[in-house]
């Protein structure tokens, strides 16, 4: 069995013009990007109108997907690259992007990390006039929208179409171009090398090549780079910004920077905070590796308790490998975090953790601490209890499978074995952002969905309201034949 007990980001992008390594430098910038897809990787590179776009595609982590023979394969002066988990449509090398088509428009390859709200009516829609679909990722819809061979297939036009998580990188024979929704749901970021421009979902890729960080793109707006320079268009209609809250938690990287503001200075910030709302006289605070680390941290630095990284983590886990059954209880826990038993026996300990989803691996932990001797369990999330899916890029899933959707922290602390569970608030975690509490997406905490979601009856959600909406659109589920 290979469920995924940890929640899974939909990808990472990174694009750059205007260098003679272009695809070198996309593939560092991936390998800084890996975190946030390890199913599949791939960069598509071009030198100029006229000259065919060379692609590399394949399943696996960064340096398993692309050899240094396919970089020497890989010619041009631009390049994107993506990263790829699956939220919608399976993992096979034929979903793996960027995706590429040559059409009447010319050449086009493009790369999306977030999820489409819209996408099964969009691709009903689009398979009615005779569109073929090659994959079923929502991505490809907005490739087919661009390849229309009128005013409707405009970069600009095709995008006003499309409805929820989008950060895009396109390339086009002359061109690449930046896109975030205008929710700003998932990052982007511009820097510069060389000369050259940079895109990239964190800021972490810059750091690794060595290239400025210039700004954030902002969210609705869609950056053009060719020869003459670069510039903004803002072609969507303001709403309000929805940041997701979880880049901060888990996803990003804590030498990222988000919004101006450094990942793990916020992470501990939560730590610090939760250990106010939710504090325990205790022996030892220990992490759950790596996310829970800063959290931890802060947690330990506010209470005055001893941070002891007591779970060890194995770095040199492959994609696969044996599954021994019930041969060993919690294998697939024990396989990744092992702990030093002499540092928790006979110790009250709190283990600090970013999230929990189905419960399963907080419960193998706090098994784990119980067997090593330790005499007190408590638990703490950096984060609210997640109750509600994620429809813009995050794979929660279904919300009766979430735990805090069917039970309350005291039940869960029975259900884990532990002598308590504590969550960080949704006040608690805002302000540990330094955001608006206005501008960022809590949706998978409180339902509040900032932008509408088909469900399968043809209705919208819209925070927690429902509604019939007329529409003479096909009707399907939410993705449709994307699933």
């Amino acid at each position: 069995m290979n469920q995924h007990h940890r929640p899974k980001d939909e990808c990472g992008v990174f694009a750059v013009h205007g260098h003679p390594n272009a695809a070198l430098l996309t593939y560092y910038g991936l390998f800084a990007l890996q975190h946030r897809g390890q199913e599949s990787a791939g960069i598509v590179t071009a030198n100029g109108p006229g000259t065919a776009f060379q692609k590399h595609v394949d399943m696996g982590l960064v340096s398993q997907a692309i050899k240094p023979d396919d970089l020497e394969k890989l010619k041009g002066t631009r390049a994107i690259g993506h990263v790829r988990y699956s939220t919608t449509g399976s993992s096979v090398l034929g979903n793996a992007q960027p995706l590429m088509v040559d059409c009447s428009r010319g050449q086009i390859a493009i790369g999306h990390n977030g999820n489409l709200v819209n996408a099964g009516l969009l691709r009903a829609e689009l398979e009615a006039r005779g569109s073929i679909f090659a994959t079923t990722v929502d991505s490809e819809i907005i490739l087919h929208l661009l390849a229309q061979p009128n005013e409707a297939g405009s970069v600009l036009s095709a995008l006003r179409r499309v409805h929820g998580a989008f950060s895009l990188v396109i390339m086009t024979e002359s061109e690449i171009i930046g896109v975030r929704d205008p929710n700003g749901f998932r990052p982007l970021s511009l820097g510069m090398l060389d000369g050259a421009y940079v895109l990239a979902s964190e800021t972490c890729a810059f750091d690794l090549i060595g290239a400025k960080f210039i700004r954030d793109i902002e969210p609705g707006e869609v950056v053009i780079i060719n020869n003459d320079g670069i510039r903004s268009e803002h072609p969507f209609n303001e709403t309000r910004r929805s940041f997701c809250v979880f880049e901060y938690v888990y996803f990003a990287r804590p030498d990222s920077m988000l919004n101006d503001i450094n990942v793990a200075r916020v992470r501990t910030e939560m730590g610090r905070q939760l250990a106010r709302e939710t504090g325990v006289e205790a022996d030892l605070v220990i992490p759950v590796p790596d996310s829970g680390i800063y959290a931890a941290m802060g947690f330990g630095e506010e209470l005055n308790i001893p941070y002891v990284q007591a779970f060890v983590r194995n770095h040199y886990i492959g994609r696969t490998f044996l599954q021994p059954s019930q041969l060993i209880r919690d294998f697939n826990v024990r396989v990744k975090l092992n702990l030093i038993r002499e540092l928790v026996e006979g110790k009250r300990v709190v283990v600090v953790d970013d999230s929990i989803v189905r419960g399963t691996t907080a419960l193998a932990r706090v098994n784990h601490l119980r067997e090593a001797g330790a005499t007190e369990v408590h638990v703490r999330v950096s984060c609210p209890p997640h109750k509600h899916a994620c429809h813009y890029g995050i794979d929660f899933p279904d919300p009766k499978k979430l735990l805090a959707n069917q039970h309350t922290p005291k039940e869960i602390a029975g259900y884990l074995g532990a002598d308590s569970v504590g969550y960080l608030s949704i006040d608690g975690m805002v302000k540990a952002t330094q955001q608006a509490l206005g501008s960022l997406c809590l949706a998978c905490f409180n339902g509040e969905y900032p932008v509408p979601v088909p469900d399968g009856a043809g209705k919208y959600v819209m925070g927690k309201q429902r509604g019939l909406v007329p529409d003479s659109s096909p009707q399907t589920d939410m993705f449709g034949k994307l699933k």
